[in-house]
């Protein structure tokens, strides 16, 4: 009888374990020690400010890796250059799903690129997940299930810029000047619709991603006689704008889209006496704020990117949005356990509930739901002083509008 109670006990225990083995799933780029993860980042080109976005989540998860890597399983972070263009985009995209077999593409960056790949990424079943742009298309659950945003959406942004115009300045001249694709267009639709047709804009310019400079569309829009700009540039072209309105001494009401608010990408190149009132939005803390100092994600941030990032610069804000989209990925992938399936991984990303980071602003967390692919909906507006950014004003909440 004892040798018969063994022999069931061993049974039960080798079912036990096959169990166990049997409710691992997993998708392509995905195994018991590895999960091997796509990214596209414009290393080169007009945007190739945003480079450093990439590296900082490398760099991020050669921490994690060190640390264990998440569930045992170490992340092996493929990313590669396309220069900002669509094309180039396209066909590093096919090379991460094709020939390296990822399971997904993570924040691949820039609208025109993600625009690029949306309906491959989808035809695929692949997660094009927390895309590097605000555009207002990536939450679009119902026809593209396996695209989703990060950031807050460019349209609400242009609201916020717009309602503080209509109240603080209600008979302001009103200059624009965008980059000619869809992430311009976007900033624009939110920026007019918030005006709700109370002010019209006296001019109107854009801008190409080749165009070697500026200057003529900064002229015209001085000679319009506007007294309020809304200034929707990249990086490059951000500090090219700033620059030359201070340089022909035209002192306008002046909005920077929050992607171009980055104190060492843009505003210093630029000239911080030329910067001086400029208003954005923030949702991230900002690394020159004095009240983040004894800040304890601060100060983890910070002690990574000495560590891991040496010599970076930490003036520069996309090191802080590598840093907190990688930490929003980390999270999605603790909470697949070991169904590392790519609808799994689709499905946690949509089931965020208040979820925190270290360098969000607070009171600004991340929601998302299988109807509800917007992350952060929250922001803040902020003016440039001295030679950093002040917060100022209550937290904007798109999701309650």
């Amino acid at each position: 009888m004892k040798y018969a109670r063994f022999v069931l006990a061993a049974t039960v225990a080798v079912g036990m374990a096959s169990i166990a083995k049997a409710e691992k799933k997993y998708g392509p780029g995905a195994s018991d020690t590895e999960i091997k993860i796509g990214n596209i980042m414009p290393y080169s080109g007009p945007a190739s400010a945003y480079g450093v976005i990439g590296k900082t989540e490398a760099a991020y998860f050669n921490m994690i890796n060190e640390k264990g890597g998440i569930n045992g399983r170490k992340i092996n972070f493929i990313s590669y250059d396309d220069g900002y263009s669509p094309p180039k985009t396209v066909e590093q995209a096919r090379k991460l799903v094709e020939s390296d077999n990822v399971l997904m593409i993570f924040n691949p960056l820039g609208t025109p690129p993600n625009t690029a790949i949306q309906k491959y990424m989808n035809q695929k079943k692949v997660p094009q997940l927390f895309v590097a742009t605000g555009a207002t298309k990536w939450n679009d659950p119902k026809h593209f299930p396996w695209t989703m945003g990060w950031q807050p959406s460019y349209q609400a942004e242009g609201t916020i810029y717009a309602q503080y115009i209509l109240k603080n300045k209600p008979n302001a001249k009103i200059a624009i000047l965008y980059q000619n694709d869809d992430y311009g267009k976007d900033y624009l639709k939110g920026f007019m619709d918030g005006l709700a047709g109370k002010i019209k804009p006296v001019i109107t310019l854009t801008y190409e991603v080749s165009d070697p400079t500026i200057d003529s569309q900064m002229t015209r829009l001085q000679a319009s006689g506007a007294d309020t700009f809304f200034n929707i540039t990249t990086p490059k072209f951000a500090a090219m704008a700033i620059k030359k309105a201070h340089e022909i001494k035209w002192k306008p009401l002046h909005f920077l889209n929050n992607v171009s608010a980055s104190v060492g990408a843009v505003l210093k190149p630029a000239g911080f006496e030329a910067s001086q009132g400029i208003i954005s939005t923030g949702y991230l803390k900002d690394l020159t704020d004095p009240q983040w100092k004894e800040d304890a994600g601060f100060k983890n941030w910070s002690a990574f990117v000495d560590k891991y990032m040496p010599g970076g610069d930490k003036t520069n804000a996309n090191l802080v949005y590598g840093y907190t989209v990688a930490q929003g990925l980390v999270e999605v992938l603790k909470k697949c356990g070991d169904n590392l399936t790519r609808e799994n991984v689709m499905k946690q990303a949509a089931s965020l509930k208040d979820a925190k980071f270290e360098m969000l602003l607070p009171g600004i967390t991340v929601n998302t739901s299988a109807t509800d692919f917007a992350p952060i909906q929250q922001e803040q507006l902020q003016k440039f002083t001295g030679d950093r950014w002040t917060l100022f004003g209550e937290i904007y909440d798109a999701s309650k509008k």
